[in-house]
């Protein structure tokens, strides 16, 4: 017959006597768990509703996630952006014009639809929207606050840009947070006044959610009561970012 198998032995380790000899020490079986667990420990906690926010997404792996949020998501087919500040871990999201509710959008002799040409986002095929010409300005979006971290005070930014030919700015806009409550932040910005060809964020309002604060946030900026046709305004998005 056959030598009976070996068993396998324990993984071990030598450590030297008093005398200097050296004898095997044996590894505790746990001690790679061990090691892995401690791992485990030094990695940020999970963002906040995380899963939540991705559920309407088609993830195998929300964990695998983790890994990504700092880099940032796109959510809802693209029309949205979600990451995580990498200092703070503090949830961020952008709201892209494809998610917003912009009258007459869909109607090129008002807004015509271009590839974003710069920046981080430009690669993912996301669009801005132009103003060629309208008299009624009603730029529209939402947001879950459930999904922002509870207790940071968030800035809410249109972020846009003037191109000439822009007219029909003297007439100031208003910018508007909506609460599920009814409580309404509401302000004024004269874009006549800003520059032309560079980005802007157009502040709208802050925001601080408190725990288990539930519903949808609206954010807009508007202006048809001037009766002024407006053009040259380019929308990238709504951004709502943590107050530095």
């Amino acid at each position: 017959m056959g030598a009976a198998p070996s068993r396998p032995e324990a993984s071990s380790a030598s450590s030297p006597t008093a005398d200097g000899h050296v004898v095997p020490t044996a590894l505790s079986a746990s001690s790679t768990s061990d090691t892995a667990n401690q791992a485990q420990s030094k990695r940020a906690p999970a963002p906040h509703m995380l899963r939540e926010i991705v559920a309407g997404e088609n993830v195998t792996d929300v964990a695998a996630l983790e890994d990504q949020v700092t880099a940032g998501i796109f959510l809802a087919g693209k029309t949205k952006k979600y990451w995580v500040d990498e200092r703070t871990r503090h949830n961020c999201f952008m709201l892209f014009p494809r998610g917003l509710a912009i009258t007459w959008s869909e109607d090129p002799k008002y807004w015509t639809w271009h590839p974003l040409k710069e920046g981080s986002d430009a690669q993912a095929g996301i669009e801005t929207v132009a103003l060629q010409n309208v008299c009624w300005l009603e730029v529209q979006g939402k947001l879950e606050l459930s999904h922002l971290t509870p207790g940071v005070t968030y800035e809410v930014f249109f972020e846009v840009k003037l191109d000439d030919p822009a007219y029909g700015w003297s007439t100031p806009v208003n910018l508007r947070l909506k609460f599920p409550d009814g409580t309404i932040q509401q302000q004024k910005e004269n874009l006549q006044e800003k520059p032309r060809g560079k980005w802007l964020q157009v502040k709208v309002g802050e925001v601080k959610p408190h725990k288990g604060q539930n519903g949808e946030v609206e954010i807009s900026m508007f202006e048809y009561d001037g009766g002024q046709w407006k053009r040259g305004l380019l929308i990238k998005g709504i951004k709502i970012i943590p107050k530095e």
